[in-house]
């Protein structure tokens, strides 16, 4: 009887310390499987500059310190009828849009990613359809993200008739905001140009750096699973103003 009951609780004992073993497994199991973190594409960011002032300048130098970009809210997602929020701005018929300090989401749901060096981008190379790459694959969380801004350091401008040095600024030296929607999607590159050029207030020989709606994009394409740490792409599916697959 007392062998039979020692029998017993050995028993329970190991049935008990197999559970446990198997309890922790289940849980670092579910870690591997479901804590995992989220998934990730790439963002490259890149400039040019098309209508407006350029015309005025020898050189117009723009030194970029980083990025913001805003996540879309669900509520941002489902009101997804114009990929393009720029009806907050006035545009002009070229493109320009008329933005003011006001216009700027400066708020606390944006992503702010420094460079690792200040870039700097001369607009006046950047006309007729070329570009410049001021951050290349940067990782973020897959999803639908409202907009991007630059965050514009300084502006060194000389004009052209003169040689004299202009002042150029950000409305408000506040950042420079693309109401552009676009996706980081999984395995995949998306690469936002940013459209800006100085546009002259009057005669107050004072320049300001405004978005360019109709030249600003957005492009995709594929990488390997392997190089989404930010390497060669494998494919790719581009368009002008806005990318859809």
């Amino acid at each position: 009887m007392t062998d039979h009951n020692a029998a017993s609780t050995n028993r329970r004992n190991y049935l008990g310390a197999v559970g446990g073993l198997a309890a922790m497994s289940t849980v670092g199991l579910a870690g591997c499987m479901g804590g995992s973190s989220d998934a990730t594409g790439l963002l490259s960011t890149a400039v040019t500059d098309q209508p407006g002032d350029i015309a005025d300048f020898e050189s117009c130098v723009v030194t970029i310190d980083g990025i913001w970009v805003k996540p879309a809210s669900e509520d941002d997602t489902n009101s997804e009828d114009d990929t393009n929020s720029e009806d907050d701005t006035n545009e002009t018929d070229d493109g320009v849009q008329e933005q003011d300090e006001e216009d700027v989401d400066e708020g606390d749901s944006r992503e702010y990613y420094e460079f690792e060096e200040p870039q700097e981008a001369d607009l006046v190379n950047l006309q007729d359809g070329n570009t410049q790459l001021v951050d290349e694959d940067r990782e973020l969380t897959v999803g639908d993200y409202e907009f991007l801004q630059l965050d514009i350091a300084d502006v060194t401008g000389i004009l052209a008739d003169s040689g004299e040095e202009a002042t150029v600024d950000t409305p408000g030296s506040a950042p420079l905001q693309f109401k552009h929607r676009f996706e980081i999607r999984e395995n995949q590159r998306t690469t936002f140009t940013g459209d800006f050029t100085p546009v002259k207030r009057g005669q107050t020989g004072r320049y300001l750096l405004q978005p360019v709606a109709t030249n600003t994009g957005v492009s995709y394409e594929a990488v390997d699973s392997e190089e989404t740490d930010g390497n060669e792409t494998d494919g790719n599916e581009t368009d002008g103003n806005e990318t859809e697959q």
